[in-house]
């Protein structure tokens, strides 16, 4: 008994419980609140190339909305997908020459890389876009598989996994996106 005793004050098992308690923190924080995610295709450029890594927060639509404008990433069958969020939930979204309308009100795109076709939120049969639904599209809109497509379409919240904000990979574009 005497040896069980010096042992659970010993340095060594002292040592051995901040070890496993770091573990698990860094395990928790991976489940629930950070994630890397890599890019993966060119659906972003130039905002964000194949191969780069992010840090994926999970945490943030817990206790925050979703903005126009966030680049989120979205579960997919057995994939995630990165995409920028254009319109939000009861909007009318349209692209006509080039040029974001919002509930009829031209807004400013800043992001798009390549010129938007002309597209209506009734192209993929919604009047506007569900409650419960966003509006996502890639930068590179000529070679983004995005929410203007029905293979896509508007895409749900609860598949709205996190916003990626923060490039860690490579070290020379390390830094926060917009």
């Amino acid at each position: 008994m005497e040896r069980i005793k010096r042992f659970f004050k010993s340095d060594f098992f002292k040592t051995l419980v901040t070890y496993v308690g770091i573990i698990l923190i860094v395990v928790i924080i991976r489940i629930f609140v950070i994630d890397p995610i890599r890019v993966d295709g060119s659906s972003m450029n130039t905002t964000l190339a194949d191969g780069e890594i992010m840090l994926l927060n999970k945490f943030i639509y817990k206790k925050g909305d979703i903005k126009r404008f966030d680049i989120v990433v979205i579960k997919e069958d057995d994939h995630y997908i990165i995409k920028r969020v254009i319109g939000m939930p009861g909007e009318v979204i349209e692209y006509r020459d080039n040029k974001l309308y919002i509930d009829g009100k031209e807004m400013s795109d800043p992001y798009p890389s390549t010129e938007t076709d002309d597209f209506s939120i009734e192209n993929i049969g919604h009047k506007k876009i569900p409650g419960d639904s966003y509006f996502v599209m890639g930068d590179n809109r000529a070679a983004s598989l995005d929410s203007r497509y029905s293979e896509v379409g508007t895409v749900k919240k609860k598949l709205i996994v996190g916003r990626a904000k923060l490039v860690i990979w490579p070290i020379k574009k390390f830094g926060v996106v917009k």
